[in-house]
């Protein structure tokens, strides 16, 4: 199964160092892969941290989360609400 949609970034600090860690530590509990994509060029490993802070994702960024695998649909939708979170 695979499972893609553009996000908005709302935590306005962006996907800074603790919620991009939080987001590589649910992300590894799931066998599925997980890719990040931004302005429609840069893909990056949504379980490396390294890739994720080189995204340079800021608050209001749009970017498209891609989960592919047996467990895309519960990965997916967690991973969604820890991008859409309003913290910070």
């Amino acid at each position: 199964m695979k499972i893609e949609k553009k996000i908005v970034i709302n935590n306005k600090h962006g996907l800074h160092a603790r919620p991009a860690a939080l987001f590589v530590q649910t992300a590894n509990k799931y066998d599925s892969s997980v890719k990040l994509y931004k302005d429609g060029a840069q893909v990056v490993d949504g379980k490396s941290i390294i890739s994720i802070l080189s995204l340079g994702a800021n608050a209001g960024t749009e970017i498209k989360l891609i989960v592919e695998g047996e467990d895309a649909q519960e990965a997916f939708l967690e991973l969604k609400k820890l991008l859409e979170k309003n913290d910070g």
